[in-house]
């Protein structure tokens, strides 16, 4: 039961990466300051660092997310109530990763909590625990998400405009070989290329390369916020991996072979793995298809997100990274108007669906190991 449990976690922290990793650089992505590959690169190094910094700044998380409080404390010690923790929601948040769909790790936690929690013990369950210390944030936070990425876009937005930085676009100047028909002596028609000729285009706007022009105190504008946006990408991911580590190691700390540091170090490990192996569908889902952004936009919802998920683990409060995440794209997509409202229902139904659908999973399992 031991080794199944420790497996189980690293299952859940491997989903948890494959869902999650992405979203702290989807700005990025979306906004073409960096490829895939980079920045899922990036994703992993500052996610990993956050993870480790949770050994000695989110202590808190960790007796939050053992369940102490939601369910009586013989439960929360047991091996079989938190192995269908586990597994409940690490299926559920792997099934949501291969569909494309970015979901809550916490809300799979807490659905799974509650799931096994019932069939364990009833009524024995503390839903004024519930209320408080789980759903309340995970309500407020995408609010407090659309609300300060919404509001930073505009300050920062009118602050460029006060200092005189405009933006450039790209036209596209090439040589094009044409091919032309040109009629033979057997009467039978040929194709040739003619000879090259310089041509110009000017793209689609989605298409073209918008850059800040000038320079503000001796730095290049676009210069100084592709560096901008890389550190508050960076301090996304290193905000999820310092908030999520904790929820997943709380799992392990009944395993008396691993202590408190090895759980998180484990968990940290898995969470990369997972980010670089299966994080593609999400990272589409994210960058491309809740709204379009250009490099002011994105760098924009990620400061939101860096400051709401590092103020909440700071604090203990277990908010969802997904969930402050999407808000904050939701924010920027709603002030520029080029928000996709129907993958936003999508994406809402999903966080709809994951906490039955966790607690169903989390107490089948619970329900199957017992007997």
């Amino acid at each position: 039961m031991t080794l199944l449990l420790f497996l189980a976690v690293c299952f859940l922290a491997y989903s948890n990466g494959a869902n999650d990793n992405f979203k702290g650089v989807a700005s990025l992505f979306g906004s073409k300051t960096a490829g895939y590959r980079t920045a899922i690169g990036w994703a992993t190094v500052s996610t990993f660092a956050g993870s480790l910094a949770a050994i000695f700044l989110a202590q808190s998380l960790l007796k939050t997310f053992s369940g102490k409080g939601l369910v009586p404390d013989s439960l929360v010690g047991s091996e079989h109530f938190l192995l269908a923790v586990a597994v409940g929601a690490g299926a559920t948040v792997i099934l949501a990763t291969f569909t494309g769909f970015p979901i809550s790790t916490t809300h799979a936690l807490t659905g799974a909590m509650v799931g096994s929690g019932w069939v364990a013990v009833g009524s024995q369950i503390h839903l004024g625990v519930l209320g408080r210390a789980f759903v309340l944030p995970l309500l407020l936070s995408p609010l407090l998400a659309v609300a300060l990425g919404a509001s930073l876009y505009l300050l920062f937005r009118w602050s460029r405009l006060r200092l005189g930085i405009t933006k450039e676009w790209c036209i596209c100047v090439g040589e094009e070989q044409s091919v032309v028909p040109m009629p033979q002596p057997a009467s039978v028609l040929a194709l040739q290329a003619a000879a090259p000729a310089v041509t110009t285009c000017v793209a689609e706007q989605t298409q073209c390369a918008q850059r800040y022009a000038g320079r503000f105190l001796g730095v290049g504008c676009q210069q100084a916020m592709d560096a901008a946006h890389f550190l508050s990408a960076g301090v996304v991911s290193f905000a999820r991996g310092l908030n999520d580590t904790p929820k997943m190691a709380a799992l392990l700390l009944v395993l008396p072979a691993l202590g408190a540091r090895s759980s998180l170090v484990a968990v940290a490990v898995a969470i990369a793995v997972g980010g670089l192996l299966s994080a593609r569908r999400v990272a589409e889902t994210m960058s491309h298809k809740i709204t379009g952004m250009n490099h002011g936009q994105g760098f924009s919802a990620n400061l939101a997100t860096g400051l709401l998920v590092t103020t909440a683990s700071l604090f203990g409060m277990p908010v969802s990274t997904t969930h402050v995440s999407v808000g904050s794209l939701f924010g920027i997509g709603l002030t520029s108007r080029q928000a996709d409202f129907r993958v936003i229902r999508s994406i809402l139904l999903s966080w709809l669906v994951t906490l039955p659908c966790a607690a169903v999973a989390g107490g089948l399992v619970y329900w199957l190991t017992k007997h």
